[in-house]
């Protein structure tokens, strides 16, 4: 794998042979970022709840991305091409064995990303209603079924929490302290033996979605029409989620930069665009699924401490800000 991101940093291996290359890397990606177009391709790992460990696997996933994101974004996901090798080198759709898959999308401007907007405190109260509304109006029309109402239920909510814990017990004394890791257990248990039938209701109500399952800033660009992107393909226990955990990791990734205003005025247009109740238990489970998508964002991150193809700076950087997650998840139980 290291010798295909070597050559993919090559700009002339590129059909569009761009100016130059950027290189992004994630715990599950390699993104290769040209002038108009972006590569991806998806790290040969298996976490158990994700599996790219065959070239066979990668390329379905690769498919499969493109085919949900289709459903908010299809001017944007512009295929899978072949990576492939002639002995000498990696070509994107070249002539040789194929060694790889890549997904191709087109590149958005950065400076319409909501991330980006946010750095430079260019998120005003009409683009609050505007993502707010995309979202709401997204979820409304996201598909529903009996098969996806129980990935809603407190078995199968348990059961991802209960992996989350499992997977970062390595990290303890890391990434997170071992206070944080125990009181945010204890707390996520009590919560599910005093709320059972809430999530009954959520499930009973017809808010158990086939979601984005990664709704954060750096996945929303704010042009006309908003553009969201890059949902879970991986795995659709994830991505069958309920509505309220869909938006409560976009509401927690506000409170994460500081953008605690945002989040607040966020959370009140999505629960008026979505018809929620403006109750306390709709701010209750709010809360329960910030600190959820919280906790993952500090999982996911660790995982770079894992990762043989990163720098060890890279990885002080991964750890401090999983710190910060970990952090983040315990301050709202405290």
């Amino acid at each position: 794998m290291n010798s295909i991101v070597k050559d993919l940093m090559i700009p002339s291996v590129y059909p569009e042979n761009p100016k130059k290359i950027k290189l992004a890397q994630t715990h599950i990606s390699s993104v290769f970022i040209g002038d108009s177009y972006v590569y991806k391709i998806k790290k040969p790992v298996n976490f158990g709840f994700l599996d790219f460990s065959t070239l066979e696997k990668r390329k379905y996933y690769c498919e499969k991305e493109v085919e949900l994101n289709s459903r908010f974004s299809n001017d944007v996901y512009l295929g899978v091409y072949p990576i492939t090798f002639d002995g000498k080198k990696h070509v994107i759709n070249g002539e040789g064995d194929i060694v790889e898959y890549a997904l191709k999308m087109r590149r958005l401007p950065d400076e319409d990303l909501m991330k980006f907007r946010f750095k430079k405190g260019k998120i005003n109260s009409e683009d609050i209603k505007k993502i707010s509304k995309a979202i709401a109006d997204f979820h409304k029309i996201s598909s529903k079924s009996k098969k996806i109402d129980k990935y809603g239920s407190i078995n199968v909510v348990k059961y991802n929490t209960d992996e989350n814990f499992q997977q970062t017990a390595q990290f303890l004394g890391s990434s997170i302290l071992q206070k944080q890791y125990k009181e945010l257990k204890n707390w996520t248990d009590e919560f599910y033996r005093e709320n059972k039938e809430l999530f009954l209701k959520r499930i009973k109500d017809g808010k158990i979605r086939d979601c984005h399952g990664d709704l954060h800033m750096e996945h929303i660009c704010l042009t006309d029409p908003i553009i969201i992107f890059d949902c879970i393909e991986f795995n659709d226990r994830f991505r069958y989620s309920d509505t309220l955990s869909d938006i409560a990791f976009l509401l927690m990734d506000l409170e994460f930069n500081n953008g605690n205003l945002l989040s607040k005025n966020l959370c009140k247009s999505y629960i008026e665009h979505a018809d929620e109740k403006d109750d306390d238990q709709t701010y209750k489970l709010i809360k329960f699924y910030k600190i959820y998508r919280a906790y993952v964002r500090g999982k996911v991150t660790s995982f770079i401490l894992n990762d043989s193809t990163i720098t060890n700076e890279k990885k002080n950087e991964a750890k401090n800000i999983a710190k910060k997650y970990f952090t983040l998840a315990h301050k709202y139980i405290t």
